[in-house]
């Protein structure tokens, strides 16, 4: 779940704001963006476990679709009430309320409302690898990860990288970023195929 990410944005602010003020501003103009993403999973030594490829789309306030294209088969959509998380190797579904799947998870960031500050802490955390970074600590204590930081260039959000209380650590690199496009109501909706098992809140 802590991978919804979930996550998904351009900023157009200029190269001197701090990190801070760019997520602020993506958050006030940007109700919807779509992207391509990479992703690198590494255990708390550092070790790569896991690599896998994907792109998504997201409407806020609660909409999002997150579609991993290899190795990974798996379909995640939210489409403002609940949260379903297709395993299609598996042929297994589970749902959620989006209440209780957003709250303080990296999704929140992305597809939530603006008011993130209420279940975030948000800090700059510097400058590394070229890119201005943000830290987001979620205030709820039950939240699956311990952390959430963004990476952002003069052009907009480039990558991010969540850490959960394992230490194992989950790197996003993201691309063709399009921020505001027209978005297909399609996108988030979301059937259970038949035959697949279902679990959780319907």
């Amino acid at each position: 779940m802590r991978l919804l990410v979930a996550l998904l944005f351009l900023l157009s602010t200029a190269a001197h704001a701090s990190s801070i003020d760019r997520f602020k501003a993506f958050v006030r103009s940007t109700q919807a963006a779509s992207a391509q993403f990479e992703q690198k999973v590494h255990d708390r030594s550092g070790r790569l476990v896991q690599e896998s490829k994907g792109r998504f789309v997201f409407q806020r306030p609660g909409r999002f679709r997150w579609m991993y294209e290899a190795p990974v088969n798996q379909l995640i959509v939210g489409d403002g009430e609940r949260v379903w998380i297709y395993d299609r190797d598996l042929n297994q579904v589970t749902v959620r309320r989006i209440s209780k799947a957003l709250g303080s998870t990296p999704a929140a960031l992305l597809a939530g409302s603006g008011d993130v500050e209420k279940a975030f802490d948000l800090s700059d955390a510097g400058v590394r690898d070229g890119l201005e970074w943000l830290e987001a600590r979620p205030r709820e204590r039950e939240a699956g990860f311990e952390r959430v930081r963004m990476g952002f260039s003069a052009s907009g959000l480039e990558a991010m990288e969540l850490t959960d209380h394992f230490g194992q650590t989950t790197f996003l690199r993201f691309s063709n970023l399009n921020r505001n496009p027209k978005v297909d109501p399609q996108e988030f909706r979301f059937k259970p195929p038949p035959g697949a098992d279902v679990l959780g809140e319907q």
